[in-house]
C-alpha cells in the first residue's frame, strides 16, 4: 500500500509541476512592437545620412553625406483599410546651409503582431514581428517579388530578419541609447572570401536598430555586385549603400 501511495504522490507532483509550467508558459509576455516603433503624427527624426553611389568609372563606391529628416505627417488607410502613417523624408547638407528638399514618401502600418513599411519604390517590408525576443526570425521581404529572372530585387530574396541584443545599449550620433533591439536582416558575401578585383562577388548586408520609446535610430544597408566580364571590371549599376544614424528627434 505504501508503494502505491508513493507512486500516486510522485505522479500527482509531476502533474502539478507540468500544469504549473504550462500556466507560466501561457502567461509569458513580450514587449509590444509599439515600444520600439512608436508612431505619432508630428514627430520628427533627424539622421546623418551617408549614401554610397557609383561614379562614372564604376570602379569604386563614392560616399556622400547629408542630413535627413523624417517627418510623420499624417495618417491614412491602406488598401486593406488599415491605419497607416505617412512619413516624408527631406535632405540637406551636413551643415544645414541649404533648404531641405523632399526626396521620398514612406508608409508605416503598425499592427499588434507586425509593423510593415512601404518605401518610395512601393516595396513592402515586415520590419518588426512578434514575438519580440532574441533570435526570433522571420522572412521580412516576403511581400517583394524576387523570384523571376527580370526582377530587379533578386538580391532581397530569402532574407531572414533576426532579433539580437534586445534591451542592450547602442551608440549613435546622438549618443548612447540605453534600451535597443538590433535586427540583422542579411549578412552574406557570395562567393565567400575577401574582395578580389579579378573575381566576381556580391555583397548584401543590412541591419537596423530600434530604441525603446524612440523608433529607428540606426540603419545600414549595402548591396553591390562586382563584375569582371565584360572588362573592365566594375560595380554593377544597381550597387548602392545607405547608412542612417540618429542625430536628434522631437
Amino acid at each position: 500500500m505504501k508503494r502505491y501511495f508513493l507512486l500516486f504522490f510522485c505522479f500527482a507532483s509531476v502533474s502539478f509541476l507540468l500544469t504549473r509550467c504550462a500556466k507560466e508558459s501561457a502567461t509569458l509576455t513580450f514587449p509590444a512592437l509599439s515600444d520600439y516603433y512608436p508612431l505619432q503624427t508630428g514627430r520628427v527624426f533627424v539622421y546623418r545620412l551617408d549614401s554610397s553611389i557609383i561614379p562614372i568609372s564604376g570602379s569604386e563606391l563614392l560616399v556622400k553625406s547629408y542630413h535627413a529628416k523624417d517627418s510623420i505627417a499624417d495618417t491614412i488607410r491602406d488598401n486593406m483599410m488599415r491605419l497607416s502613417y505617412r512619413i516624408y523624408r527631406f535632405v540637406t547638407d551636413t551643415l544645414e546651409t541649404q533648404p531641405w528638399q523632399n526626396t521620398g514618401t514612406f508608409y508605416v502600418t503598425p499592427e499588434e503582431k507586425t509593423v510593415e513599411f512601404v518605401d518610395d519604390n512601393n516595396l513592402r517590408f515586415i520590419k518588426l514581428k512578434q514575438p519580440l525576443r532574441d533570435y526570433f526570425s522571420w522572412p521580412g521581404n516576403s511581400y517583394i517579388e524576387t523570384k523571376t529572372a527580370t526582377s530587379p530585387y533578386q538580391y532581397l530574396d530569402g532574407w531572414n530578419y533576426t532579433y539580437q541584443n534586445l534591451g542592450m545599449p547602442y551608440t549613435v550620433e546622438k549618443g548612447t541609447l540605453a534600451n535597443t533591439v538590433t535586427i540583422v536582416q542579411q549578412d552574406e558575401t557570395s562567393p565567400p572570401g575577401p574582395f578580389d578585383v579579378g573575381s566576381y562577388q556580391q555583397r548584401n548586408y543590412s541591419v537596423e536598430v530600434y530604441a525603446k520609446d524612440i523608433g529607428l535610430v540606426y540603419k545600414e544597408l549595402i548591396h553591390w555586385t562586382w563584375q569582371t566580364t565584360p572588362p573592365p571590371a566594375k560595380f554593377d549599376n544597381d550597387s548602392y549603400g545607405i547608412k542612417l544614424s540618429l542625430i536628434d528627434y522631437h
